[in-house]
């Protein structure tokens, strides 16, 4: 039999019983679907990650005071004491590498905010000017913090958008002050909404300069520094240059730690490509289950056309045509299923992007590939144990139906 003949023939088999068809195309393409939406939502979060990663700023590096291993966690959550604090002196000690082409010093808080009669707690932020820029955040009104020294405690503040409905409304915030704890601070500029980067709210903070902040909460000390390297080549010795003024400026005590967006982001990255593959994995077992499907379905589809396959073989097809039969027809089957599925999980994709537009939704090309190839390499495993028990058919009872 030519190619064409097979094929004809498989596509009338899986026409002639199409309650049968219709159970077996809908395990498979449930299969396809699910490996194709979990994938893709695999690939959403490790796009949407890196795209928080990329909105903290270009060639960031981030000094954070104290180190991983004195408590075993995030040198911000220290509980113990470190040997010594950053300050704003350590912060300027960096601007003398050219390799360096902006440094932000930084300091969070909380405190009231209030104006006329309306009051509520906001995280306040104590920074620089740099901070604008590291950060690639725009201003929708005004100006942001002045290029002043950084010891300068100017009482001027920046607003989030959601900080400046709360406290006045549609009326004019440009000039007006605003309490901070018990100090006041002049508006002199409206950040442009930003939305959420990593967990902060850009749109529910005031910003004031770090000088004003650490006298707000009676400090000296940094939170941590900001540094943007001038390229991304430069990063290892913008690193090696922090290390090493930090520790000649503490007694020799490198007491810091220095991490980049890029070695936190493939950190990130490994952990949502291994999650993205078992999720994965997972939702192929159900091509698997699919696969026991057509092979029981096959079975009893042999048993119901033994005559026919007697015929067959009486006319002189060989075992190897019978199989090939057989196959041909769960290739078939395979096929129309992943295609099934492929579209279904689109359609499943696109409710997902739609009730989350945060998340990037989109299903990588592999993601594609393998899906049709497990399908069909799964419909094809799973059927060769009825094609072969087809091929041993003795023509003579099987046109006996014995």
């Amino acid at each position: 039999m030519r190619s064409i003949d097979i094929a004809r023939y498989a596509l009338g088999s899986l026409n002639g019983a199409r309650s049968r068809t219709a159970l077996m195309l809908l395990a498979m393409s449930i299969g396809v679907a699910s490996v194709l939406v979990l994938t893709s939502l695999g690939e959403a979060a490790r796009r949407y990650v890196s795209g928080e990663f990329a909105s903290l700023g270009t060639n960031l590096v981030i000094v954070l005071p104290g180190r991983t291993e004195t408590a075993g966690g995030e040198p911000s959550m220290l509980i113990g004491d470190t040997p010594r604090a950053l300050t704003l002196g350590d912060a300027q000690a960096l601007l003398r590498s050219s390799l360096i082409r902006r440094v932000a010093p930084l300091n969070i808080g909380s405190a009231p905010v209030s104006y006329g009669g309306l009051e509520r707690d906001i995280p306040i932020w104590g920074s620089t000017a740099e901070l604008l820029e590291i950060r690639h955040w725009k201003m929708g009104l005004g100006r942001f913090l002045p290029k002043a020294e950084w010891d300068r405690a100017s009482p001027v503040c920046v607003l989030g958008q959601k900080v400046r409905k709360e406290l006045f409304g549609n009326q004019p915030v440009l000039g007006e002050w605003v309490r901070i704890g018990d100090r006041r601070f002049r508006v002199i500029g409206i950040l442009e909404s930003a939305g959420e980067s990593l967990g902060v709210a850009v749109e529910d903070m005031v910003i004031v300069p770090v000088a004003s902040i650490q006298r707000l909460f009676n400090t000296s000390s940094l939170f941590r520094i900001l540094v943007e390297a001038r390229s991304r080549e430069a990063i290892p010795r913008v690193i090696e240059h922090i290390t090493r003024t930090i520790r000649e400026r503490h007694q020799g005590e490198e007491d810091i730690t220095v991490i980049t967006q890029d070695a936190v982001l493939a950190t990130f990255d490994n952990i949502l490509q291994a999650l993205t593959l078992t999720v994965a994995g997972i939702a192929a077992i159900s091509l698997g289950v699919a696969g026991i499907l057509i092979m029981n379905v096959m079975l009893v589809a042999v048993a119901q056309r033994t005559t026919e396959i007697g015929l067959l073989k009486a006319l002189g097809a060989p075992g190897r045509q019978i199989i090939n039969l057989f196959l041909a027809e769960a290739a078939l089957l395979s096929l129309l299923g992943a295609g099934l599925g492929l579209v279904i999980g689109q359609i499943g994709n696109g409710l997902i992007g739609y009730i989350y537009p945060d998340l990037p939704m989109g299903t990588p090309l592999w993601a594609f590939v393998a899906a049709i190839g497990v399908a069909l390499g799964t419909g094809l495993l799973f059927s060769l144990l009825p094609a072969r028990r087809a091929a041993r058919l003795d023509p003579v009872q099987a046109l006996a139906r014995r």
